[in-house]
């Protein structure tokens, strides 16, 4: 190529183009870095990022979220503390997070009640709550106590053998119930025996699985409070509803006469017949809408509503279509046997009922939940599967607390390695045999070629 002052020329005014232009594309890419914002995590499980759960939650949100942060300067939880939050700070604008000094201000700590290093405090609202385990299940349950406007006092039947909320026996409901006061929500008991009145300030009534037949009066009281517009929650159980008929035929529901058997359950591991898992539900119920995780009942009975009987029913969980209400003995061999009366599926198992309330100090709108099985919130069964998720969503819906939804802590399924006999004695025989010998045939490879030179 012929050099020539016009070419050379012509060279510098590309290359002075160039880096114009060049100047100008990074001077636009630092200004809009500024205004957007990407992010990637290619984490499993997308543990460095919130759930789409959490995210929904904190949109439910119209005032400031703070966080502050109770460490000594220079501790090392600092920067994961940072770090933490600001998974929130980019989700909600103004989510703050401050810093105290415990060794500095030892004051603003016992004024806060902080008894550890790296304790994390959540407001809202004017209120707030510490945390020392600090994890995303943790904070959402946090968030939603503060969050809500009242206080919701949930309040279980005793007395005649119902599961306790509080018990620890494996037919209990003790897990659940601290789930529930995880979440901001109070729970009592009451003995209509002992005393027969039910609270006004009562948000959801809840009956599980009574073993003794309730007195007439103690019917009365728990139907007059569904006739004045309270909420109810039924853990009913395959079997006798020990006096509570009455209260069945003012919701308008039928219960089957029979155990529901479902032999796809096989199919899982599960040989019990009467252990059913149910993998899909009805994204038309508030209740399980985007939930997609399988839940398991031990022993569980259809659930049906009468058409007419002014209430809106909603069946939200329901059985696979093989499977059939069984009105016989669960021994041997169990079949599906229409002439003694056993009904196929697919068989309703949950019903949400609603209807208006007009007038009266109540008005809205009156919520009922009935499923034909109580062990799947028990002790024994709570972590199997999404029966807790189920569980804290029916209580949500029946408390009208539609936007506060269960969160389940991400574990982290990649932490731990397991490995077969097979894939340690490899691993072994590669570091304490195969990598000396390498590098001690490499090491006489490079000394003989050195005495060649």
């Amino acid at each position: 190529m012929l050099v020539t002052r016009q070419s050379r020329r012509q060279v510098v005014i590309q290359g002075t183009v160039f880096l114009v232009l060049f100047l100008a594309a990074i001077g636009v890419l630092a200004k809009l870095s500024t205004q957007y914002v990407y992010q990637a995590d290619w984490t499993y499980g997308d543990r460095n990022s919130l759930s789409p759960a959490s995210v929904k939650l904190l949109k439910t949100l119209d005032k400031p979220l703070t966080f502050t942060a109770y460490v000594r300067d220079g501790s090392p939880l600092k920067d994961p503390l940072t770090r933490f939050v600001s998974n929130y700070q980019r989700m909600k604008k103004d989510a703050t997070l401050e810093f105290v000094d415990t060794d500095k201000d030892p004051e603003a700590a016992r004024r806060a009640g902080v008894t550890v290093d790296g304790e994390l405090s959540v407001g809202y609202a004017g209120r707030s709550q510490n945390l020392q385990q600090i994890n995303e299940s943790a904070v959402a349950n946090a968030i939603e106590s503060l969050a809500r406007s009242s206080e919701r006092y949930v309040v279980f039947l005793t007395g005649d053998g119902e599961r306790d909320p509080l018990g620890q026996h494996n037919f209990d409901l003790g897990e659940f119930g601290k789930q529930l006061q995880d979440k901001g929500i109070k729970v009592e008991t009451l003995s209509l025996a002992a005393n027969p009145t039910i609270p006004g300030n009562t948000s959801v009534l809840v009956i599980a699985g009574p073993q003794a037949k309730l007195l007439p009066g103690m019917v009365t009281i728990v139907r007059n409070y569904v006739k004045h517009g309270g909420n109810l929650l039924w853990l009913a159980d395959p079997g006798s509803l020990y006096g509570l008929e009455p209260l069945a035929q003012d919701i308008g529901i039928r219960f089957g006469k029979g155990t529901i058997v479902d032999p796809e359950s096989q199919l899982f591991g599960i040989n019990d017949p009467k252990i059913l898992l149910v993998p899909k539900y009805s994204d038309d119920s508030a209740i399980t809408k985007d939930f997609s995780t399988a839940t398991l009942f031990p022993a569980a009975t259809s659930v049906d509503a009468d058409p007419n009987s002014g209430w809106q029913a909603q069946p939200f969980l329901s059985t696979l279509p093989r499977s059939w209400l069984d009105t016989g003995p669960l021994e041997g061999n169990v079949s599906y046997d229409p002439k003694r009366g056993d009904q196929l599926g697919p068989l309703s198992i949950g019903l949400s009922l609603t209807r208006a309330l007009k007038g009266g100090d109540k008005k809205g709108e009156q919520r009922v939940v009935v499923t034909g099985d109580g062990d799947f919130l028990s002790n024994q069964y709570l972590g199997n599967g999404g029966n807790l998720t189920l569980g804290l969503n029916i209580f949500n819906w029946l408390a009208h607390d539609d936007s506060y939804i269960s969160i389940d802590p991400r574990p982290a399924p990649d932490l731990t390695l397991i490995l077969t006999p097979q894939q340690q004695g490899l691993i072994g025989f590669g570091f304490l045999l195969a990598l000396p010998l390498i590098f001690l045939f490499s090491g006489i490879g490079v000394w003989v070629r050195r005495r060649r030179r």
